[in-house]
């Protein structure tokens, strides 16, 4: 294993807890205690870019993401969802498919720029409460889309 993979969050370790698991990319949950329902689709092969996958692999990670941002919208009931391949501090691609509130800490600032506010207890507790349901709908959302799970 080269030192860049071998360093590597994504490669070493799933990034959060899986809830589904495809040949090429696996569908994880963050531990993200102001955002549940805070997902990650995340490439298996350690590739740096999205124009370093062949086109096909692109397409096929892209429906992951759009059938994880519908799951996502179903169950939770966002006000937005935001999509994100940062990857700056990880070169893995990956996709952050994020809930956002008006009532969220950040909103409408991105989810790393400083807290506007204090997170409503309530609010978040309620959302938790929803990730059974979230985690049985990104199943179904994926097989609708026709991926198989490994």
């Amino acid at each position: 294993m080269s030192d860049a993979v071998s360093s590597c969050e994504l490669c070493a370790g799933d990034g959060g807890e899986v809830l589904w698991r495809h040949a090429d990319f696996r569908v994880v949950l963050v531990d993200e205690p102001d955002y549940p329902g805070f997902c990650r689709v995340i490439w298996n092969g350690h590739v740096k870019e999205m124009t370093d996958l062949a086109p096909a692999a692109r397409t096929l990670l892209s429906n992951a993401v759009w059938a994880v941002e519908a799951a996502v919208r179903e169950v939770m009931a966002p006000e937005k969802v935001n999509l994100a391949t940062l990857g700056n501090m990880t070169p893995h691609v990956h996709w952050h498919v994020i809930p956002r509130y008006l009532d969220d800490r950040h909103f409408p600032s991105p989810v790393w720029a400083a807290p506007r506010r204090e997170a409503d207890a309530a609010s978040l507790e309620a959302r938790r409460a929803r990730l059974p349901q979230l985690r049985e709908a990104i199943g179904r959302q994926l097989d609708a889309a026709g991926l198989q799970a490994a």
